[in-house]
């Protein structure tokens, strides 16, 4: 009898052991699923598309912008405001570790003044301007065929470019929080000031 009272308690003890054992290994196992989910939850819906970079046409996630400050910009090579892409490459130089993107969109819309190929553009942001934000390939912004960011851009501002160089403003929620016209440069104190605003000061 004694024999089998001690087995019986070898058994309950393993039985312990092991229900013990098995809630550890569940919890380890359920926030593994979690970074997988988060990103596209985290992804604000205006940034939910893809446009391909102009460099070499790779297509782009808009999504891994997101919890960025960004400020969108249509751009030409042949237009009395290409200059602009200096004051724009220094401010995304100075605001990048802060968390601002720039991101250049070319069109030929107004004036016909991207009238170039993707490596003629390339050329000219790269080498003329010395351009590091991210440029993406060349497209309509504006009208009924406007791509899908700008339409969702000119839908929450009622503003809808006129000329080269627009800017929007997006804040790190994805909220489009400013629009300014072309002769707004990246250096006015108006457009510095709701960038530094928008990045918390």
């Amino acid at each position: 009898m004694s024999k089998i009272l001690a087995a019986l308690a070898v058994l309950s003890v393993a039985a312990v052991a092991a229900v013990a054992v098995a809630p550890a290994h569940a919890q380890s196992a359920a926030p593994a699923a979690a970074p997988g989910a988060a990103p596209a939850a985290s992804c604000p819906a205006i940034l939910k598309q893809s446009f391909n970079r102009l460099q070499d046409e790779a297509p782009q996630d808009l999504c891994q912008y997101a919890g960025k400050v960004i400020l969108v910009v249509n751009t030409a090579s042949y237009c009395g405001y290409t200059k602009q892409y200096e004051g724009l490459e220094a401010l995304y130089g100075k605001y990048s570790a802060k968390g601002l993107v720039v991101l250049g969109f070319p069109s030929n819309d107004f004036g016909k003044q991207e009238p170039g190929s993707a490596k003629e553009i390339a050329d000219l942001c790269y080498n003329t301007y010395g351009v590091k934000f991210p440029m993406f390939a060349k497209t309509v912004v504006s009208g009924s065929a406007a791509n899908p960011l700008y339409a969702n851009l000119i839908k929450a501002t009622g503003k809808t470019p006129a000329w080269n160089f627009h800017k929007y403003l997006i804040d790190r929620n994805g909220k489009v929080v400013e629009s300014f016209p072309s002769k707004v440069t990246p250096e006015d104190k108006q457009l510095v000031g709701a960038v530094e605003k928008a990045l918390g000061g």
